[in-house]
């Protein structure tokens, strides 16, 4: 997948729980979490939401690393099949 591809994905998956995003503008290192107000189990549906895109499966440990744009995007860019 292009960047833009993963981008639409991740903000597919935060939209799915948080309608909000939508169209919003977020920060590149601003927590997602706290921007949007998603609660643990909100986040974990996004990571639900991303293997569904994607196929790229997120270990529930890995969490923290997807908690901003910048660092989902990168995270799943080195993820790739």
């Amino acid at each position: 997948m292009t960047h833009d591809e993963l981008r639409l994905a991740l903000f597919d998956s935060l939209a799915a729980v948080a309608p909000e995003a939508r169209g919003r503008e977020l920060a590149g290192g601003a927590d997602l979490r706290e921007e949007l107000d998603l609660d643990s189990m909100d986040f974990l549906r996004v990571l639900v939401g991303i293997k569904e895109r994607t196929g790229i499966d997120v270990p529930e440990a890995d969490a923290p690393k997807l908690f901003t744009l910048e660092g989902a995007l990168e995270y799943l860019s080195r993820r790739q099949p």
